[in-house]
């Protein structure tokens, strides 16, 4: 065993491990390859540092002393402790993290930067180069503002010129109160509670004599909340300018409301014929809604550029287009007889009493409409206040026209060969038919009549036995060609077709009743239409209002006229214009009819009226309707009064008011009397006659259901 040496200094000249490598030698207790951390302090216990283990740090410093030809001495170690074993590593040791590179960063940087400013580069050139027009279109757009400008309704007028309806321009007046509470104060931008009550006070009472509005009223919408208190919607232009004037914060016209008014001259007098028109400028009845595409126009519109402040930006982007005005309606209805007409009718209801009226006054030859009148009316001026109906009755109110119905039935049979004129007729005072025994208006004995003298005095027993002499389906064939169950044809909203029901739905009891005009209904113009035809040598022609149209630039187109339906032969028409005489005649019911110097036929109703309100009849209807001259008919009149107080018979109500419209028509139209005569017609024969001719027209017993 080799004695161990003890240790001695490092050798100051020489790297122990150099000289271990350079003998060949490897350090006891150390794995060849794997490198060890040097112990913290030299051992003086130890052998040489090539021996042993590595040398102290102060080795280096030794072996330069010994270059230099000192000799060290031994040094005393400053520990002499054993030297403890460097503990046992897990694993090698992370490198320490160098230091960030300044010029890396920088690159980053600059690439990220030149990236965002690339995005940036991009949607400028799409907005400037690929999609500038859009983008501008839309900048445009924005503070581009567009006013609607309404298009003024078409006038509507008389066939002599006379202006029924018309339209004048309105302005819709605004007040912002969170403005108006500035008006003649210090602080112009903001409200002062202390001085807002003053403010609002002067703005009223400086408005109020403009816009005819109490001083309370106004304060109450100009000190009121919100943003938007509309102070009136038919301003006129110069009001307006006015206004503007006094320079009141928070007061302006509001463009997008404005609606030009409708004003009607005639007031009542046309009101059910011409209808209104709403606030909204809508259409509300009448031939303003039968007229309405003609009448309403093209609304233009106007178009600036406005500043962030609403305010036009001067050489901005202007224009828009024109508003078309509506084109005018002429009417074949004359102003005057309108006017008369509906006077009239008023005037007898308020002497008569009753629940409604009507009075429509025809062309003979074309069915044109001369007068359409209607009671009670209305204002169309004050549409908000209206009281009365505000449809017209004569096209929307059905009655069941009673005698004056007994034209067709006799027309009928006259025109089938049935009857002859002078045909005698047997009336007894009651007819029994199914379970219903039949009377007249009066009770009488036995009369003996001829056809004509039945219909003169309006016998329902002798109507029915002429009646009688026809087919059920045979008569209603006529009673629709005479234009029963249809609508006249003119187009008027709200118009009613009657009611006649086909001939095999109708009960036994009706069959008798559809003869004098029960068991059916029609409206005014359908009775004036019948005898119309009569009046026209038999030809029927549809009823027309509307002479012609006018459009905006003043091109003239005049009204289609349909063409005539042949209804009755005109010898047909000849014989019953004499028997219509003859009900106007001493002999017949309605001497009140009669007009000097003129030759007049007609007829007069009365039939129950069904009141829809009550579910049942209640009350009479009372009318009469004729012509003149009789013997070159120019003008028919129809006079309707539903429910009359003082009286029920036609002749007594309604005849005064037939007799002073048509005397006016006359006069008015310039219609001078024929000068002729009538022709005499035989009212009656004797029992002897009636007893001796077989054709007499007598009640003969029938079997039930026959």
């Amino acid at each position: 065993m080799t004695p161990r040496t003890p240790p001695q200094p490092p050798s100051r000249g020489r790297d122990p491990r150099r000289s271990a490598a350079s003998s060949g030698r490897v350090p006891s207790g150390r794995p060849v390859g794997k490198r060890q951390p040097p112990p913290k302090r030299a051992s003086a216990a130890r052998g040489t540092s090539a021996a042993k283990g590595a040398p102290s740090p102060r080795v280096a410093a030794s072996s330069k002393a010994q270059s230099t030809g000192r000799q060290a001495g031994p040094r005393k170690p400053r520990n002499t402790a054993p030297a403890r074993r460097p503990a046992a590593r897990r694993g090698p040791a992370r490198p320490p993290k160098p230091p960030g590179n300044p010029r890396r960063r920088m690159r980053g940087l600059t690439v990220a930067t030149l990236f965002v400013f690339s995005i940036f580069a991009a949607q400028l050139l799409r907005i400037q180069g690929f999609d500038s027009s859009a983008v501008a279109a839309e900048a445009l757009e924005q503070r581009t503002e567009k006013v609607q400008i309404p298009a003024l309704r078409g006038k509507i007028l008389s066939s002599d010129g006379v202006v029924l309806a018309s339209s004048r321009a309105r302005e819709t007046v605004v007040a912002d109160p969170t403005a108006v509470c500035t008006y003649q104060q210090k602080d112009k931008k903001a409200c002062s509670p202390a001085t807002s009550a003053a403010a609002v006070d002067l703005a009223a009472t400086a408005l109020s004599p403009l816009l005819g509005r109490s001083v309370d009223d106004l304060r109450s919408k100009l000190g009121g909340a919100g943003r938007y208190q509309v102070l009136d919607r038919k301003v006129s232009p110069l009001t307006w300018r006015k206004i503007a004037k006094l320079g009141i914060p928070g007061i302006y016209k509001d463009s997008a409301e404005a609606v030009p008014e409708r004003v009607y001259p005639q007031g009542p007098n046309s009101a059910s014929l011409v209808g209104f028109v709403t606030n909204d400028g809508a259409a509300g009845g009448g031939l303003e809604s039968m007229m309405d595409e003609a009448l309403k126009g093209t609304p233009g519109h106007s178009i600036f550029e406005k500043a962030p402040n609403g305010s036009k930006i001067p050489g901005g982007r202007q224009g828009g287009v024109a508003a078309v005005d509506g084109g005018d309606v002429t009417l074949t209805v004359n102003s005057n007889i309108q006017w008369y007409a509906q006077n009239a009718i008023a005037q007898q209801m308020a002497k008569m009493g009753g629940q409604s009226g009507t009075a429509v006054v025809m062309n003979a030859r074309t069915s044109e409409i001369l007068a359409l009148a209607s009671y009670p009316t209305y204002d169309p001026n004050d549409i908000g206040r209206a009281k009365g109906s505000l449809v017209n009755k004569a096209l929307n109110d059905v009655f069941e026209p009673g005698s004056t119905a007994k034209v067709m039935t006799v027309a009928a049979a006259l025109e089938d060969k049935r009857v002859t004129p002078d045909q005698p007729v047997v009336i007894p005072n009651r007819m029994k038919r199914f379970d219903v025994s039949f009377k007249d208006s009066h009770d009488h004995p036995t009369l003996h009549r001829t056809v004509a003298g039945a219909l003169a005095e309006s016998s329902n027993i002798g109507t029915i036995l002429i009646g009688e002499t026809l087919e059920p389906k045979r008569l209603e064939e006529y009673y629709r060609k005479f234009g029963l169950g249809s609508k006249s044809g003119m187009g008027f909203p709200g118009e009613s077709a009657g009611l006649l029901a086909p001939s095999e739905k109708w009960s036994g009891t009706q069959r008798s009743t559809v003869m004098f005009g029960q068991g059916l209904s029609v409206t005014a113009i359908q009775a004036a239409s019948v005898f119309q035809t009569i009046a026209n040598g038999g030809m029927r022609m549809t009823p027309s209002l509307i002479q012609g149209t006018k459009d905006a630039h003043g091109t003239l187109t005049k009204a289609p006229r349909k063409p005539g339906t042949r209804v009755i032969s005109e010898a047909t028409a000849t014989q019953v214009n004499a028997m219509l005489e003859g009900a106007v005649s001493r002999e017949g019911t309605a001497p009140q009819a009669q007009i000097p110097g003129y030759r007049v036929a007609g007829k007069t109703g009365t039939a129950d009226f069904y009141d829809p309100s009550l579910g049942r009849y209640s009350g009479m209807t009372a009318s009469f309707i004729g012509y003149a001259p009789a013997d070159d008919p120019e003008i028919v009149v129809a006079v309707i009064i539903q429910r009359p107080n003082a009286s029920i018979y036609g002749g007594t109500v309604s005849g005064p008011v037939f007799h002073d419209v048509m005397t006016y028509a006359l006069q008015e139209l310039k219609i001078p009397p024929t000068g002729t005569t009538k022709a005499p017609i035989q009212i009656s024969v004797t029992p002897q006659e009636a007893a001796s001719d077989p054709d007499t027209l007598r009640d003969r017993p029938r079997s039930r259901g026959k």
